[in-house]
């Protein structure tokens, strides 16, 4: 979780609250062939779309995911109905959403919830001066709820025991070449191209080789595969409650707690679904609560326990705030088991 939370001086998506311009130039209007479904709505409250939908960002070259200097966020989605592309922008306090595509009907009738409508902010009291500071300067802080599960299951075992720059370049390099490219217009000029997430049995026939070049060894790819087996048993916990959506994911040999915790997350929007097991943040929430950079998982939960119920928005906004330990020693080196 830390790696994909923490801020970074070099990278401006969630961590810091907005999602990074892509420099690209916009394209010119849509013809009408082109326009897609829309839909309009207005959240209850402030809303910032880099904190609420930077944590489904995998690296700043993720080709699921895509933001345009105009503000606006476009991401891909295999919806239970299709492919879809989806285009997200606030205008005036107003959401603007438009869709292309099979799944185009599905994730705007998602938009809300994707956006945090079911999300109470309101039910998070700070109970730490540094907490409730950081929540004052992000009011626009909401949890995602995608109702998917395997778009976010998937990336996160790619993201066991490794760098976040291994797993955003496997991710990338397996989605461009097995996924779907995205329909409806590209956010920007060729070859700008997004690409859908593969389908289950897509991912199920990726030669071994592939996983290898990627930079995937064979123990997350065989997570992998043993879950597109069961995707559709795995989809259905997008209907259960948090606890008991982790408890199903975590049947499939090879997703703990650290895995089931990251996608949960995402596809419920859990704001209790606290990640252990991370190498990084019981260090940051320890340093941040009690000045302890040596905390371990049992020091952060005691830390993390006055806000029980709510302790996933407590470790985003501790992230958020940028009181991290400085660094004793240089950065995990990146491997790539690729080139061997």
């Amino acid at each position: 979780m830390a790696g994909r939370f923490d801020p970074r001086p070099t990278r401006t998506t969630v961590r810091g609250g907005d999602v990074a311009a892509s420099g690209r130039v916009p394209r010119p209007a849509a013809s009408p062939e082109t326009a897609g479904r829309t839909r309009v709505w207005t959240p209850p409250g402030p809303l910032d779309l880099g904190l609420v939908l930077g944590p489904l960002r995998r690296g700043s070259g993720d080709p699921t995911f895509g933001a345009t200097p105009d503000g606006a966020v476009w991401r891909t989605s295999r919806t239970p109905v299709g492919p879809g592309t989806l285009r997200v922008a606030v205008r005036g306090g107003v959401v603007e959403g438009q869709a292309w595509g099979p799944g185009a009907d599905w994730l705007l009738d998602q938009l809300p919830r994707m956006l945090g409508e079911s999300d109470d902010p309101a039910a998070f009291e700070p109970r730490h001066r540094l907490v409730a500071l950081t929540r004052h300067r992000r009011p626009g802080l909401r949890l995602t709820r995608t109702g998917l599960v395997m778009e976010s299951l998937i990336p996160s075992i790619l993201e066991q025991k490794v760098t976040t720059g291994e797993a955003y370049r496997a991710w990338r390099l397996l989605v461009r070449k097995y996924g779907v490219p995205a329909p409806g217009p590209a956010p920007g000029p060729a070859p700008a191209r997004m690409y859908v997430m593969p389908e289950p049995r897509t991912w199920a026939l990726i030669p071994s080789w592939e996983w290898h070049r990627a930079g995937v060894d064979n123990k997350r790819a065989s997570t992998v595969l043993r879950a597109v087996q069961v995707a559709r048993r795995l989809e259905e916990a997008v209907h259960f409650e948090p606890p008991q959506a982790q408890a199903r994911l975590e049947l499939v040999s090879g997703i703990g707690p650290w895995t089931s915790a990251e996608t949960v997350q995402r596809s419920h929007g859990a704001a209790d679904a606290v990640t252990v097991g991370d190498l990084h943040l019981p260090g940051i929430v320890g340093y941040a609560l009690a000045g302890d950079r040596d905390a371990d998982d049992d020091v952060m939960l005691e830390l993390l326990e006055p806000y029980a119920g709510q302790r996933h928005r407590a470790a985003r906004l501790i992230l958020l705030s940028g009181r991290t330990p400085p660094r004793r020693a240089p950065r995990m080196p990146r491997g790539d088991i690729g080139r061997l």
